[in-house]
């Protein structure tokens, strides 16, 4: 279904590097929205404010954190610490992201917002995916999800989620701060040791490269082409359909920031549900149940159940059960009150495939699974 089209978007898109509120976002950006609007959609590209990283807010609080403790001084870690994890709960959990907006400089990031389908209904459906590309990183090595595969297969086979390894910027502050209340020179050095490995991993992610990001998440830009074409070809009457491409995804979802603020009142949550699209180029499709990288939130039921019954009708088989300890721009306008669903895609490590690594290209695509989620999503507009 639609394949030409989606392999011709994605390998376009995947030819030059994509940084969040980047010059290269920029181009996909102005590309992007040129190839909808060929499809017959009305096209706008939205600016926003962007910090356009995260290893620098969180490497930066961790920093600030041992920097505390390692004075001596018990009121200083103590609010250090406590101000560094609040910050870092608000960063990772799709809050207002203070931190970064008082201290850190900022760029511009682009959202492509493309409409089609009945642009007079009253419900709309808005369907996303993002076309900035992420750096990698050693705690993103393929071979490290593979380790609980061999030494616990049992248990690999039963999880519905990874270790939340996110705690690793959080704990640091959150201990340095508990140990300055309670005197405790041992936690003293725990919470040290979290925030010294804490700030030398976020260095490690902003000091290395920037991978093609075929998978995460061209692949789900591919989607939205498809969909643009098929809403062109089959106009389907009673539902607007917003097709969504944000900037900035890979630095907490600052783009969807932007696009929800932005839009809040001319969306309301009545008549407007949102449909995530996250890594759909992995072998394996899934109705993702719930994310969070501290907190899990679930999305609504009523919206997994009918991405499932649209997948249903489709012939498609969805996985379920599972959540994701990563965070995707569905979070955004689940936080803001909005009916969300998220269809995602994973291998066998329950990974999405070749994840923030320089081995997610285009030639390492599964186009079966994109075709699949193209039929998922058109049988869901079909379906209301």
């Amino acid at each position: 279904m639609r394949r030409p089209l989606m392999e011709r978007v994605v390998r376009e898109l995947a030819s030059y590097e994509r940084g969040s509120a980047s010059e290269g976002e920029r181009r996909a950006a102005d590309w992007l929205a040129a190839e909808l609007r060929s499809l017959g959609c009305e096209v706008r590209i939205e600016a926003e404010k962007a910090h356009g990283g995260y290893w620098w807010p969180l490497g930066i609080l961790n920093a600030l954190t041992a920097l505390a403790a390692l004075t001596g001084r018990r009121l200083l870690a103590l609010l250090t610490g406590a101000g560094a994890a609040a910050a870092v709960w608000d960063d990772v959990g799709g809050g207002r992201l203070w931190f970064r907006r008082v201290v850190l400089p900022h760029r511009t990031t682009w959202n492509v917002v493309a409409e089609t389908g009945d642009r007079l209904a009253e419900r709309t459906v808005v369907f996303i995916a993002h076309h900035d590309a992420a750096h990698t990183g050693l705690v993103f090595h393929p071979a490290l999800p593979r380790i609980g595969m061999r030494l616990a297969p049992e248990a690999h086979a039963k999880a519905t989620q990874s270790i939340p390894i996110m705690y690793g910027v959080f704990l640091g502050p959150v201990v340095t701060a508990l140990a300055a209340l309670l005197n405790r020179p041992l936690l003293r050095r725990i919470g040290i040791g979290l925030s010294l490995g804490a700030t030398a991993s976020m260095a490690d992610i902003g000091a290395r490269g920037i991978v093609p990001g075929a998978n995460d998440n061209l692949s789900s830009v591919g989607v939205l082409a498809a969909l643009a074409e098929a809403l062109r070809d089959r106009p389907q009457a009673g539902t607007r359909v917003i097709l969504l491409s944000t900037g900035s995804e890979e630095s907490f979802m600052e783009g969807m920031q932007g696009f929800v603020s932005r839009h809040l009142r001319d969306l309301p949550p009545e008549t407007t549900e949102f449909v995530c699209l996250e890594c759909v180029g992995s072998p394996e499709l899934c109705v993702v149940e719930g994310e969070g990288m501290l907190k899990m939130r679930l999305y609504p039921e009523e919206s997994r159940e009918a991405l499932d019954r649209a997948a249903s009708l489709a012939g498609v088989k969805l996985t379920r059960g599972l959540k994701t300890i990563a965070a995707s721009d569905a979070l955004i306008p689940l936080r803001a009150g909005y009916r969300v669903s998220l269809i995602g895609g994973i291998d066998e490590t329950k990974f999405p495939a070749n994840y923030h690594w320089p081995s997610d290209t285009p030639d390492n695509l599964t186009w079966e699974s994109m075709e699949r989620a193209a039929a998922v999503c058109e049988s869901y507009i079909r379906r209301l």
